[in-house]
């Protein structure tokens, strides 16, 4: 018996290794050095070794594999097995990507990774399904539906919560603070999402950015936002639940406030994936005071914006520390129904620094919660009978209608005193904001002082 299994594995072992030989003509090239370089008969033997397991598994597992199936499983391991973020696409895997990129497609709004093994919320996307289902970054998504999560990779995770609109999916999900799971049921619908919202800060003149995610409008329309709201005295780029996007626009977007250096860099094993990106003069819209904030959900093109503006001291980061997803995935077809996604490189800071698995840390930590203030009881109540009084008399007029679509209009624009009592972390950016301009206000000072002196 023991001898036929030798038998049968060693002849499937030697055609399969011919036909790897024939497929693959740069298997056998030189190995770069790495303790002892490994040889040609070291690589045979490790194929050779991965070809009886194969026939094993064929003739013995309890349950019928053909040899697609097996090495399909084979592949999808490996690619597991090497990070968080590879992986294997099949068929149907292969096409739902297409779909995603190419258009619009029914889901949660919801980006996910794997963090420390288990399926993690790195943000929900704002005015979508889980947005509205109340999901918080950092939020473990323990089962969908009936389906554990635990050792199931990220493409089965996505492909479980992707459907239909108006099809319902449950998630169990963990959260920090919670004493046991929660269970949230959620009603999928078609993704759109708008990256950029501008608004000013009531009372000053503080613009404020938010950006959602980086597609292909981003860089456009920031520089059109800035360029629209004249005589601003600072910035503030919220990219607190931004999951990334497109590299292009993070660099574009860090070069309308930064007019030279190094932006971002990407190194990979191969020469070909190394590339330095650099900031240009001509780019530079805005050199005022800028504060960004950042959280546990800004990742990716996130942290590459927040930490590069960061290390050119262009920026003050305030919030929490970031995702820690600083590498470079490329789709590699291997016919036109499976494709791999492959890490093949990992983005670093101008300062050298890396993102992967390590974050930006803000300058100013603050976590999210309202703004602890004292209210006046006298002054609401007279305030709150003012606007009753308003109210009645609008209704006698036939005024109110109108009046609460202009007023609801300007509110869409303006970030009110209440939307800054309720977020503590805005409040802090706006208050940092002041310092900065007070700053610059006494550095033109004293460069006036010091002009004036040289003229004498």
């Amino acid at each position: 018996m023991q001898k036929n299994i030798k038998y049968i594995s060693l002849g499937f072992a030697s055609t399969l290794l011919a036909t790897s030989l024939m497929l693959s003509p740069s298997l056998f090239a030189k190995a770069e050095p790495k303790g002892r370089q490994e040889t040609t008969q070291d690589k045979l033997q490790a194929l050779a070794k991965f070809t009886k397991v194969i026939t094993l598994v064929e003739k013995y597992y309890v349950d019928e594999l053909n040899i697609t199936d097996i090495i399909n499983k084979a592949i999808s391991g490996l690619l597991t097995n090497l990070d968080a973020h590879s992986s294997f696409l099949d068929k149907k895997s292969y096409k739902e990507l297409q779909i995603q990129t190419e258009g619009e497609f029914g889901g949660l709004g919801i980006t996910v990774g794997i963090r420390d093994g288990a399926l993690t919320v790195i943000a929900p996307i704002e005015d979508t399904p889980a947005y509205k289902a109340g999901l918080k970054a950092g939020d473990i998504i323990l089962k969908i539906d009936d389906k554990s999560t635990l050792n199931m990779t990220l493409d089965e995770a996505v492909s479980l919560m992707r459907g239909k609109p108006k099809t319902s999916v449950v998630l169990t999900i963990i959260r920090k603070g919670e004493s046991k799971p929660l269970v949230v049921k959620i009603v999928r619908d078609i993704i759109k999402v708008k990256s950029v919202y501008s608004k000013m800060v009531e009372g000053s003149k503080i613009l404020y950015l938010r950006v959602t995610n980086f597609d292909r409008k981003v860089e456009r329309n920031v520089r059109k936002a800035i360029k629209s709201h004249k005589n601003i005295e600072g910035i503030i780029l919220d990219l607190r639940n931004n999951p990334g996007g497109l590299l292009s626009q993070a660099v574009g977007l860090v070069d309308l406030f930064v007019d030279k250096g190094v932006i971002v860099s990407q190194k990979g094993r191969a020469e070909g994936e190394d590339e330095v990106y650099k900031a240009s003069k001509i780019s530079t819209v805005y050199k005022g005071p800028l504060v960004v904030l950042v959280n546990e959900g800004s990742a990716s093109a996130s942290e590459i914006v927040s930490g590069s503006l960061q290390d050119h001291k262009r920026a003050v980061i305030v919030g929490q520390k970031t995702f820690g997803k600083g590498s470079v995935q490329v789709i590699m077809p291997i016919d036109k129904n499976e494709a791999l996604r492959l890490t093949i490189a990992r983005y670093y800071l101008p300062s050298g620094r890396t993102i992967q698995a390590v974050g930006v840390t803000p300058d100013i930590t603050v976590y999210p919660g309202k703004v602890p203030h004292q209210e006046d009881k006298l002054a609401i109540k007279e305030s709150e009978l003012k606007k009753h009084l308003k109210s009645e008399l609008e209704k006698i007029e036939g005024k109110k209608k109108a009046k609460k679509k202009k007023e609801k209009n300007k509110k869409k624009n303006i970030i009110t005193k209440e939307d800054i009592l309720n977020d503590i972390q805005l409040k802090t950016a706006i208050d940092t904001i002041k310092v900065l301009e007070i700053s610059k206000s006494k550095d033109t000072t004293l460069e006036n002082k010091k002009d004036t002196k040289k003229k004498k």
